[in-house]
């Protein structure tokens, strides 16, 4: 998946669940830059951090990082 499909299925799923990214960002223990990396797809997409995402925010890896079609 496209480093750009995978930061919009975050964004998209982070507002859909009510973070801001400061919220999520405390959530998760990472920095609020990390989160805005990979929510613009500046930052290298890491498994574990992308599973803890899907994670506080109810959903399944798969779910987060797989698009229809794929």
């Amino acid at each position: 998946m496209e480093n750009d499909q995978l930061a919009q299925r975050v964004r998209a799923f982070r507002k859909l669940k009510g973070y801001t990214q400061i919220e999520l960002a405390e959530e998760l223990g990472v920095s609020v830059a990390v989160l805005g990396s990979l929510e613009r797809g500046t930052r290298r997409n890491d498994p574990k951090l992308l599973r803890l995402i899907a994670n506080k925010l109810e959903i399944s890896y798969e779910e987060l990082v797989t698009v229809k079609g794929e």
